[in-house]
Order: structure tokens, then sequence, then C-alpha cells
């Protein structure tokens, strides 16, 4: 079984910043999601950001979530994402 997710930081470009129960930090980036069905609601900034952790998993408003599974199987470590500064997780 893969860890819950016990935090989460929207970042730019799409992108959350996702903490695990097993404290690892990993970067799930959310662009293919964009184009399918009800997840092309999200490609609206204001709406992406209000992402929240609901029973382990990521929630926004509107019934969309996505589970702690997909994020742990298609996210990868946040040092292997190079494009992920400190300033786009200080935002």
């Amino acid at each position: 079984m893969n860890p819950y997710v016990k935090r989460l930081r929207p970042l730019e470009d799409y992108q959350l910043e996702v903490t695990f129960e097993n404290g690892e930090h990993r970067i799930f980036d959310v662009k293919p999601y964009l184009r399918r069905g009800v997840f092309a609601r999200l490609r609206n900034p204001v709406t992406f950001r209000v992402a929240r952790v609901v029973a382990g998993s990521v929630e926004w408003p509107g019934e969309l979530d996505l589970s702690y599974d997909t994020l742990y199987l298609e996210s990868l470590p946040v040092a292997a994402v190079p494009a992920v500064t400190q300033e786009q997780r200080d935002i």
C-alpha cells in the first residue's frame, strides 16, 4: 500500500509538492490531467490553488480528487525535479 498524503503545496506550472506520511517529499505534475474531462476546471489557477488534503488524498471543490496511489506512483522525488526551486516552494 502506498503512503497517504500528509501535506501539500500547490506550485507554479500546475504542480503539487506533496509530503507523504512516510516523510517523502515528491512533485506531482497535474498538467496531463488538465486535458481530461472534469479536471479541465483546474486550468483556472484560483481553483487549482485551493487543493487540500482529505482522507489522505488531494481534493478540490466540485468533487475533484486524486488518490494517494496516483499521487505517489506518478510523482517524482523533489530532488529529481530540477525546475522546482526554493522560490517556487515559497509561493
